[in-house]
């Protein structure tokens, strides 16, 4: 049981729901003056848009499940991205 449990973790795949875009991603960050903002959506214009973010994202993320997914871990993600 163990194995299988560690195989079906390991192999989890993440995904997002609906559509989202740049300009999507504009209208929900507006009249965010922060600075994890600014440098989150300036990552997402040197992009040119979200696929690499999300792609991302959800790698990263499927390292929290075990511990769980949170408003806290998404925040840092966000921001780890923004910087690299």
């Amino acid at each position: 049981m163990k194995e299988l449990v560690r195989y079906l973790l390991e192999n989890l795949y993440l995904d997002f729901q609906g559509e989202i875009g740049l300009d999507t991603v504009r209208q929900f960050l507006r009249g965010d003056e922060s600075r994890e903002a600014k440098a989150l959506l300036q990552k997402l214009i040197e992009d040119k848009g979200v696929d690499d973010l999300l792609i991302t994202l959800a790698d990263v993320l499927k390292e929290h499940i075990r511990t769980g997914v949170n408003e806290q871990v998404m925040k840092e993600q966000l921001a780890m991205y923004s910087e690299s």
